[in-house]
């Protein structure tokens, strides 16, 4: 099939000038015509509204006429003449509206909407403050906005229909580790305060997923002022507990009838039709008393959430004969390092306080559904206290990284435990051991992050898994406690138009193979009707969701703008579903 091509001098030139044209074809526009079109608002002369913007469309390609004079009429648009103007929409909004999209969500990152411990999300201030400002938005946009009892924040963009269409996306996000959020040129960063360093726009929920929901609020904007009708009303619902177990979206299922079609924004493209179970596998160790004379871990520190590997882990060693500690840990470093440095670059550094030795390990963060992406320091700092040969006294901490070694090491795919498995659409069992801390009670808590794929049930594996821990706990004299939540996996059927219609709609725009694929993240999608995941993450970059220096790039934001305004016009008069 042709695609729509124009020549990019010519567009350069100004697309008003008359005579300029491409030949003339029944065509949906393509990634080179969009991106031709994009070059030329940049480059030349620029559009002040959409209808001027459409007026340079057709004039580099007359075929684009009777659409245009179908939306110029508020004729019902169908067929590719509603492919087109919604893709125009789209290409419209993204270059117009790009700088204030990038400033509502620097806004939205500078509230610290992470879990307080101290207190419910509903009471937390900064997600009050989230909802007040999602009001605002909304309504200086024309949008209807409901907050249902600061749990869900609901905007809607009203069709004529009785039916709905919903996209959720989630305002919370992860703790951060502040000292983990400095670039590799000594910049420091403050993960509430965005800072755009090139392309790339640094802040805690940037990608995850505060950015998710100021461009389909914009797009939202847009469509609205465009004037296009849309037959089905397009709900957002913005979660507020999506990173701790999506307690608020189930208060919200007692109170609210859900659409009987759902999209996820949280996730990847081109579309996510299966996830994995996420777990949390959490072995308490009790508090054991040294005398002192031997050196002893008395700290360990890694990650601020379960479901996030950290960049850095920490032990402290008191007792003993700590000038002889450090100089034996020294000794072994260089060893340690290129043992296990073919794994992935990592970095010890080893520090004398006034009565303690510090040992740091630095590695690479990444989200907890993918532990390939990054580089686990935990695991790294567990092998490297019991391989450097000192000798360290049998406590709680000592248990706890003997614990790792044995049933973990640097694996994460249950190769240890001997659980593994995998399924060949949605890959295999992950086992990521990220948490250590110590409890109010004093019990050193060390946690895993599971993603559990089809072919076992949540009971199997419990049943298997903490039968391996309490099989290794007897042998090792240790007593533990387990705690370990372990969520289903889901798979939706990859099937239905308006499914083909979001594959269609990445793949033109993207230029990218476009087809249904699975996720180690989990979403709140298992807890919807019909609910598929589309975007932001894109294909073969690393998503930087729950890492240290996470960010959001900015051509995937202006993608996400494109397409979510597409989409809107698009699913909103798509007569079947399925």
């Amino acid at each position: 099939m042709q695609q729509f091509r124009v020549s990019l001098s010519v567009l350069t030139m100004g697309l008003m000038a008359a005579g300029l044209t491409a030949p003339a074809f029944a065509e949906t526009l393509k990634k080179p015509a969009l991106d031709e079109l994009a070059t030329a608002w940049q480059g030349g002369k620029t559009a002040s509204s959409f209808n001027a913007f459409l007026s340079q469309a057709e004039k580099a390609n007359p075929a684009l006429k009777p659409a245009v004079a179908a939306y110029r009429k508020k004729a019902t648009l169908t067929g590719d003449d509603l492919t087109n103007i919604g893709r125009l929409l789209g290409l419209y909004n993204r270059l117009h509206n790009q700088k204030a999209v990038i400033a509502s969500l620097g806004a939205m990152v500078a509230l610290p909407t992470a879990r307080n411990v101290q207190i419910p999300p509903h009471e937390n201030p900064a997600i009050i403050d989230f909802g007040k400002l999602v009001e605002k938005t909304a309504k200086s946009f024309g949008l209807a906005y409901r907050n249902v009892d600061n749990r869900i924040f609901e905007v809607s963009l009203k069709g004529k229909g009785t039916e709905e269409f919903g996209i959720l996306t989630h305002s919370d996000v992860v703790p951060a580790v502040l000292s983990e959020w400095v670039l590799d040129d000594g910049t420091k960063l403050d993960p509430f305060t965005m800072q755009r360093v090139g392309d790339r726009l640094y802040g805690r929920g940037t990608i995850d997923d505060k950015g998710s929901i100021a461009a389909v609020l914009y797009a939202m904007k847009t469509v609205k002022e465009s004037g296009i009708p849309i037959q089905r009303t397009m709900r957002l619902m913005i979660e507020t507990t999506e990173e701790t177990g999506g307690d608020a979206m189930e208060y919200y299922r007692g109170k609210t009838k859900l659409p009987e079609y759902n999209i996820v924004l949280d996730s990847g493209y081109p579309a996510v039709v299966a996830e994995k179970g996420a777990g949390s596998l959490s072995v308490f160790f009790p508090a054991e008393k040294t005398d002192g004379t031997v050196t002893a871990i008395t700290d360990m520190g890694a990650a601020a959430a379960v479901n996030a590997i950290s960049q850095t882990a920490s032990a402290t060693l008191k007792g003993g004969d700590l000038a002889a500690v450090q100089a034996k840990l020294e000794a072994a470093k260089a060893a340690f390092l290129q043992k296990y440095e073919p794994q992935g670059k990592f970095a010890i550094a080893i520090t004398r306080g006034a009565d303690s030795v510090d040992i740091k390990i630095t590695g690479i963060s990444a989200h907890g559904s993918e532990p390939q992406n990054g580089v686990n320091p935990l695991p790294r700092l567990g092998l490297f206290l019991q391989e450097s040969g000192v000798a360290l006294a049998d406590n709680q901490f000592l248990k706890a990284i003997k614990y790792i070694d044995d049933l973990y090491g640097t694996g994460y795919l249950g190769e240890k435990m001997g659980v593994g498995y995998k399924d060949d659409f949605m890959g295999p069992l992950t086992f990521s051991p990220n948490l250590i801390r110590t409890d109010a009670d004093g019990r050193v808590v060390m946690a895993v992050n599971t993603r559990m794929p089809r072919g076992r049930t949540p009971e199997e594996l419990k049943a298997q898994v903490e039968a391996r821990i309490n099989e290794w706990a007897a042998a090792n004299k240790a007593k533990v406690e387990i705690k370990y939540d372990q969520g289903n996996w889901m798979a939706r059927d990859p099937s239905g138009r308006w499914l083909a219609t979001l594959l269609d709609i990445y793949g033109d725009t993207t230029g990218l193979e476009a087809k249904p694929v699975s996720a180690a993240g989990a979403t709140t999608a298992k807890q919807m009707p019909n609910a598929i995941s589309f975007g932001p993450g894109m294909p073969g970059k690393k998503y930087t969701g729950h890492n240290a220096k996470e960010y959001k790039e900015v051509p995937d934001l202006d993608a996400d703008l494109q397409m979510f305004t597409e989409m809107l016009v698009r699913i909103g008069n798509l007569q079947q579903m399925q």
